[in-house]
Formats: structure tokens, C-alpha cells, sequence
């Protein structure tokens, strides 16, 4: 048996895993054009070798765009049953990947407890853990304390984990330069800001970058490098700090791949639709064509209790663009923790926008989806339609709410439906709407 220590080493050696297999197979694609892409960079499979419950995904160039959950328990809302139920939801749903962003509690069993029975990839922010973990104050915490929490999560089976490295001391020097209006709005970025500022050292997970990257080749952890300077409103987009960040996150990429590690890059954030096709192509230029994973980005600022549409727009834009993999967002974003259904509403819109893009940038097998509908629609098959619905559920729920007087109709046309007209005329029939 061949041996390999993560995905992409094994690719670099000219053979597939069959983590790669599976993956081809879901893609319809040939597994030796994937495995190319997964020994370049460009693909990345994440994919623990302790999450033994895995279904595995692949996230990057031409393959489906893939979506992201956020959930976690937090200090007002300690109900891990709750959590482990918005996490089989999120599965049932489609969502590709579950990020545990628990702040609070018995985090480890909650973590460990995804990973022996969730089939989605998981994510984690270790930094968020330290904080809970040893339970002390920030300034405290030692540089081999937070790099023991990276373990802590790669021994528990973490496929991915979003590590703020890209700010360092020069990075948050020519952030305080240059003043913003939201300042920091990544928590894990706050973090380690607060923690430099305070210590006075350099961002431990930059200075022992090499030590990180050992911890993840080992388990085959996925580096997903944080955007810690990621914009927090329009104001702040594509300003000094995210972009200066953008280039370290480069430059941290190439050491990652050199220990065949896997990469992928986040994204902003808050962005008006006129930057985003841009700040695609700059994070692929700087990045070198790794994955990037874009937290919406959200187009306007004044849609709390509606930012699920906000991200939904920018995240068809910046997938359509090269973007591999989106953030969900709810209607609960910026407000409160996230319900059952804002978990449902924040994965429909980030599946619709996924899917937009992937309509738009051609992968394969995209379209098949929506000529399968158009065909059932064209038919008037309503149970074909409703089995090609993105919510199914939904779907038939507002039909039932308002049944149309025949059964081949829907209540809005009527027998002015335009789909029933046409076959009729065209099937040599005699069209007479008012006297039906």
C-alpha cells in the first residue's frame, strides 16, 4: 500500500486516495484531472484521518461550489442538543461543512461528538477554544498554550481550521495607522490583537507557523487562513489592513503547500458589488490560485434580519468569480444566535446562490438541474417540480396553502396559465379560458 501523509502529498506522488475517488465521482469529473488540481493547490479535500464518520467533498476550481454552517454554543445559549439538532438539519439540508464556533461549555465533547457521527467536513477556530479551555486571563495564555489547543483539535478529528496568522505585528501596526470605521470584526482577530497588544509578542501561530503546519500535516488538517482584517462594513473594503493581510496569507500559502498541507483562503466580510469581482481576482493573483472562502460578502449594511439575502447576492457574485466556498449566513446575523429556522433560511439562500454560480461558471452537471425542472414545469408535473425544488418542503406547503380550483393550475393564473395555454394550442386543441 502506498504511503501518504495528507491529500495533497499523495497527489504530488502521481496517485490517488480514495478520498480522490470519491470526490471525481460526485464531480463527474476524471480523477486524474482532480488529482492535479489537488497536487497544484487548487483543489483541497479536507479531510481528518480521525474524522471517521466523513463523506468526503472537494472545494475549489471547477468543481460545485460548497457551502458552509455556522453553529457552536455560546454563553446565553447552552443547549448542546439544540446545536447537535441544527447540525443533522444542516446535513439533511445539503451544507457541506459544519464550522463549530462554541464559545463556551464543554466544547471538547460537543466537537468530538460531530466528528464520530456527522458526515459534513468540520471546522473549527482554535482560538476561540483557548480562551474556554484554560479559563483564564487573555494575556496569560502562553504561545505553546495555543498551539496545543491546534492539536487538542486535530486529535479530535478537525478537518479544517480557520488560524488567524496572517496578523502579525507589522499587520496590526499598519492597521492602528490606518484608521477604520468598524475597526476588527473577526472574533478570532480581535483575539490575538488584544492578546499582541497586551503581551507585547508576535502573534504566536505566525512565529511558530512551521510547528502549525507539522500539526496539520499530520492529521492532513486543512489550513484555512483567517482573514483577520476581513472589512466589517462597506466603508472599511478593500482598505489597507485586508489587503496587506492578503499578501502574508500568500506568502504563509506557499510555505503550507512545501509541507503538503492543504490551503484554503477567507474572504470579506462586508464589500459593495462593485469590488467583489475584483477582490477575486487580487486574492487568486496573491494567493496563487488557492481556494478562497468568502464570509458572504455582504453588500450592504442595513439588512439586519435580512443579511441571509445580503450574503446570498454577494456570494453568487464572488463564486461566479472563482470563489469555492460560502459562508452561510442567517437572518440572525449581527442579532442573535441562530434558531432551527434561520439555520434553514441562512443554507437555502447560500445553496441558491452556490448553485447561481455554478450555472454561470459551467460546471458540470449544474444545469441538468434546472432543465430537469423546466421540463417537469412544462409538463404542469407538480410532484416533478417539487422533487427538483430546493426546498421541497416549502415548495409543497405553499401549493397546499392555496389549492387552485383545478388541479393543473396554481391559484395565480388559473386557466390563464400560460404553460397549460401553449401545450393545448400546440397539441391542436381549442383554448377557451372562460369557458373551462
Amino acid at each position: 500500500m502506498k504511503q501518504y501523509t495528507t491529500q495533497m502529498d499523495a497527489a504530488k506522488q502521481g496517485f490517488y486516495t480514495k478520498e480522490m475517488e470519491i470526490v471525481a465521482k460526485k464531480e463527474q469529473m476524471d480523477v486524474e484531472e482532480l488529482r492535479k488540481l489537488v497536487a497544484a493547490g487548487r483543489v483541497i479535500i479536507p479531510c481528518n484521518k480521525k474524522h471517521t464518520a466523513i463523506n468526503p467533498n472537494g472545494i475549489g476550481e471547477m468543481l460545485k461550489t460548497k457551502i458552509n454552517v455556522n453553529l457552536g454554543i455560546s454563553r446565553d445559549c447552552v443547549d448542546m442538543d439544540m446545536e447537535l439538532a441544527k447540525v443533522q438539519s444542516a446535513v439533511d439540508l445539503g451544507a457541506e461543512a459544519i464550522m463549530d464556533l462554541s464559545s463556551f461549555g464543554d466544547t471538547r465533547t460537543f466537537r468530538k461528538k460531530i466528528t464520530s457521527t456527522c458526515s459534513a467536513m468540520l471546522g473549527t477556530v482554535p482560538i476561540y477554544d483557548a480562551v474556554v479551555y484554560y479559563h483564564k486571563a487573555l494575556k496569560e495564555i502562553t504561545a505553546k498554550e495555543w498551539l496545543d489547543i491546534v492539536r487538542m483539535h486535530a486529535q479530535d478529528g478537525v478537518d479544517f481550521m480557520t488560524i488567524h496568522c496572517g496578523l502579525n505585528r507589522e499587520t496590526a501596526k499598519r492597521f492602528k495607522n490606518n484608521k477604520r470605521l468598524m475597526n476588527i470584526v473577526s472574533r478570532g482577530g480581535s483575539i490575538i490583537f488584544a492578546w499582541m497588544e497586551m503581551t507585547g509578542e508576535e502573534n504566536p501561530f505566525y512565529q511558530y507557523y512551521d510547528e502549525v503546519l507539522e500539526i496539520c500535516r499530520e492529521y492532513d488538517v486543512t489550513m484555512s487562513l483567517g482573514d483577520a482584517c476581513r472589512p466589517g462594513c462597506l466603508a472599511d473594503a478593500t482598505d489597507t489592513a485586508q489587503i496587506e493581510e492578503l499578501i502574508v496569507l500568500g506568502e504563509l500559502t506557499k510555505r503550507a503547500w512545501e509541507k503538503d498541507v492543504q490551503v484554503m483562503i477567507e474572504g470579506p466580510g462586508h464589500m459593495p458589488l462593485n469590488q467583489i469581482e475584483a477582490n477575486m481576482t487580487i486574492q487568486k493573483t496573491l494567493c496563487h490560485g488557492a481556494p478562497f472562502y468568502v464570509l458572504g460578502p455582504l453588500v450592504t449594511d442595513v439588512a439586519p434580519g435580512y443579511d441571509h439575502i445580503t450574503a446570498a447576492i454577494g456570494g453568487a457574485i464572488a463564486a461566479s468569480h472563482g470563489a469555492a466556498f460560502l459562508c452561510y449566513v442567517t437572518p440572525a446575523e449581527h442579532l442573535r444566535l441562530p434558531n432551527l429556522e434561520d439555520v434553514k433560511e441562512g443554507i437555502i439562500a447560500s445553496k441558491i446562490a452556490a448553485h447561481a454560480a455554478d450555472l454561470a461558471k459551467g460546471v458540470k452537471g449544474a444545469r441538468e438541474w434546472d432543465d430537469k425542472m423546466s421540463y417537469a414545469r412544462k409538463k404542469l408535473d407538480w410532484e416533478g417540480m417539487f422533487a427538483c425544488a430546493i426546498d421541497p418542503e416549502k415548495a409543497r406547503r405553499y401549493r397546499a396553502e392555496a389549492a387552485p380550483e383545478k388541479e393543473d393550475t396554481c391559484s395565480m393564473c388559473g386557466n390563464f396559465c400560460a404553460v397549460k395555454n401553449m401545450n393545448r394550442i400546440l397539441d391542436g386543441e381549442i383554448v377557451s379560458i372562460f369557458d373551462e
